[in-house]
């Protein structure tokens, strides 16, 4: 191997393991929120009103309007996170969701014993942010859809 093409080499694999953790990492927010979704849907009893309800009930603003635009980014942004679409902005919108969270719900204390503290939801909305600024990778619809419109 030549001296020029052992650091081309090099920066398509160290490319390619960005791009495969920012995979790894779209997946399991998507993941996340998904399951999260599915919850609240559950815990509101299978009905978009009950999430609201339970939404009023916890003391958010607007809680009836607020419950189901969370179910809403939650379910479909967890999909377009995992396919990579839109990255940006649901990233974004996730962030701003967790710091709702963490301002309404999740008020005890860092790491209290009543398992209500904001720790998880910092951590995703920290997560959320970086995939906003990283963007989805090689690997995902943004990437596609960017490569297409430049030829």
């Amino acid at each position: 191997m030549s001296t020029t093409t052992a650091p081309r080499a090099a920066g398509v694999a160290l490319g390619t393991a960005r791009d495969l953790a920012l995979l790894v990492a779209r997946i399991g927010l998507g993941v996340l929120m998904i399951g999260h979704a599915w919850l609240e849907f559950d815990f509101g009893g299978r009905s978009v009103v009950g999430v609201g309800q339970m939404f009023v009930q916890s003391g958010v603003p607007l809680g009836m309007v607020a419950g189901p635009a969370n179910l809403l980014l939650e379910s479909v942004g967890g999909v377009l996170m995992i396919v990579g679409l839109a990255v940006p902005v649901i990233g974004v919108l996730m962030a701003v969701n967790m710091i709702g969270a963490w301002v309404f719900v999740h008020t005890s204390p860092l790491y209290s014993m009543d398992h209500n503290g904001p720790e998880t939801v910092i951590a995703i909305g920290l997560l959320s942010l970086t995939l906003a600024a990283a963007g989805s990778g090689r690997f995902g619809l943004d990437h596609l859809i960017r490569r297409r419109r430049t030829r």
